[in-house]
């Protein structure tokens, strides 16, 4: 199975443009056979907590995402885009899943930053989705720091741990610590997708990562462009493409 990380410089509260840089490099993912694509956290909106309200979309089948759906029936892909998503209690920072053929899922951030409450409220994970006799974990940026998270990600039988983030310059290094931990404890391939320019407060740090069975860093994209970082689980290949 091919997995694979895009890094983004979204355009503040832009859906419509930046859903046109999700769909370039959907299309080389394609164009390398990955069979899973995961953008970086709020990826459609950028971090932007102050717009959450008037970005996020309420209808989980939110038209203006069609194409994604499309393009996942059409080349057996599942996509995972970032969008903040009305729920009952308020707006949660959640992931989007588009799967071939199936109804949309949303993963929801569970465990919210310092500060983040202010603006979200806590949403629902769900559990690892199946592909390829892959069970492949998610998690969004902060929930990579909490135990219990990768350790309910494990229980359920994930072997894949993909961790969609906003890391700064100056908390970069950390994360890629912390994950690589994650992976070695658990014996599970890890993917890191980042955002890289300017996203809310934050000079965003690129660097989108993966890592081997091992906790091994195995490929990582530069700081500062767009781009993929693919891995191929049989054969533990890296490929990394640029806008």
């Amino acid at each position: 199975m091919k997995i694979c990380a895009a890094q983004t410089r979204p355009i503040k509260g832009n859906i419509p443009q930046n859903i046109e840089t999700h769909k370039k490099l959907v299309e080389i993912a394609i164009s390398n056979q990955v069979d899973i694509i995961i953008f970086p956290e709020l990826s459609l909106t950028g971090y932007e907590p102050e717009l959450a309200d008037e970005l996020s979309t309420s209808q989980l089948e939110d038209n203006r995402l069609n194409d994604f759906q499309l393009i996942s029936n059409e080349n057996n892909i599942i996509i995972v885009v970032g969008m903040p998503t009305k729920s009952e209690n308020g707006i949660c920072i959640s992931m989007i899943i588009f799967q071939p053929n199936e109804k949309r899922q949303i993963y929801s951030k569970q465990y919210l930053h310092p500060g983040e409450e202010q603006y979200f409220v806590s949403g629902q994970n769900i559990s690892p989705i199946e592909k390829k006799d892959n069970k492949i974990a998610f998690a969004i940026c902060y929930e990579t720091s909490i135990f219990e998270h990768s350790e309910a990600a494990h229980k359920n039988g994930a072997d894949i741990y993909i961790a969609s983030v906003l890391n700064s310059v100056n908390g970069v290094d950390n994360d890629i610590k912390r994950i690589s931990e994650i992976s070695n404890r658990y014996g599970m391939i890890a993917l890191m997708s980042n955002l890289t320019g300017k996203s809310g407060d934050y000079e965003c740090a690129g660097k989108s990562s993966i890592w081997n069975r091992q906790g091994n860093l195995v490929g990582q994209l530069n700081s500062e462009d767009e781009g993929l970082i693919i891995i191929d689980t049989i054969n533990q290949e890296i490929i990394e493409k640029y806008l």
